[in-house]
């Protein structure tokens, strides 16, 4: 049922496709009723409620198809073929899960983790986790590459039992390209694999803000966490379904211990705990970020980028 439900939602539909749909069904539910002209009035309504309902069941089927692009078609937008094949293939989570906020709607659609999955990534030792996000406005007004903020929205990993400092965009030396499409916004993430901490609670958030910060965060007790009960932007927080027997644990250690940073849930300055330098690029800004106070030595990168790969 799942592979009869994505090979239609795959299809592609002329704009016209369900109203001429829909007429062939009267016309062959009038042809029908000339045919068995001794029918029951009974059985003619029976027709009738048939037709109706398999109008009903193409509108539906046709929205849903129409609605999003899928996770392998965003890839193939940014001319990556391996990705799109990637996200086609068993390892491959399927979300589909939307959430409501300010003037959005925000769909976490899937994600996908692997080796050597991007034609652009030189990182080939280390594996990847790359997911896909889309935008709606709720009022119906297209998004387009040239209007949409990209960079006054972050779309990053946090997990739960670690600082949100610790574990985000930036430490986990993330990518991110956007663009606009049929009215719709998409989000490609590329960071390091978050598999290694698939024995925790892993989210996915989508922000609208900057660097995560205790304005923004909060951390429960029990290492839960949540955006701040008086946080007024745009946001989503996502649970991700992750494997746990792909969890590495000496590898998240490594990893937190070269990012040892605590967590309070005092407020804090704007930028966080982050001087912050901004560089311009042919294709949009990329945003550098090191602890307050460090001097010298290389910045961790952002990777943030507007991508043009919309129509």
């Amino acid at each position: 049922m799942n592979d009869y439900r994505k090979a239609f939602d795959e299809l592609s539909f002329s704009a016209d496709f369900q109203e001429r749909t829909a007429d062939l069904l009267r016309q062959r539910a009038r042809e029908l009723e000339k045919e068995r002209s001794n029918m029951t009035i009974g059985k003619i309504r029976k027709i009738a409620v048939l037709a109706a309902a398999c109008i009903a069941l193409l509108a539906v089927s046709v929205s849903a198809a129409m609605l999003w692009l899928t996770p392998a078609q965003v890839a193939e937008e940014h001319d990556q073929p391996l990705l799109a094949e990637a996200f086609e293939g068993p390892d491959a989570i399927e979300i589909n899960e939307t959430v409501e906020s300010g003037d959005f709607s925000i769909t976490l659609l899937g994600l996908v983790s692997g080796r050597n999955l991007d034609v652009l990534n030189e990182d080939l030792e280390k594996d990847h986790t790359y997911s896909v996000l889309a935008l709606r406005r709720l009022d119906g007004e297209p998004l387009e590459n040239e209007t949409f903020d990209f960079s006054g929205y972050v779309m990053t990993p946090l997990v739960a039992g670690c600082s949100p400092a610790a574990v985000n965009n930036w430490t986990l030396s993330a990518f991110a390209q956007g663009f606009a499409k049929d009215g719709a916004y998409y989000y490609l993430l590329d960071t390091q694999s978050i598999e290694m901490f698939a024995n925790h609670t892993v989210y996915m958030a989508f922000y609208e803000g900057f660097v995560p910060n205790s304005d923004t965060f909060t951390v429960a007790d029990d290492g839960t966490i949540a955006f701040a009960d008086d946080f007024t932007g745009v946001h989503a927080l996502f649970t991700l379904p992750l494997d746990s027997a792909k969890a590495d644990p000496a590898a998240a250690e490594a990893f937190l211990a070269e990012y040892d940073m605590g967590w309070n849930n005092e407020r804090s300055e704007p930028e966080g705990e982050w001087d912050v330098e901004r560089r311009e690029t042919e294709d949009g800004e990329e945003i550098f970020l090191r602890p307050k106070g460090e001097t010298g030595g290389e910045s961790t990168p952002s990777g943030l980028e507007s991508g043009d790969g919309g129509e």
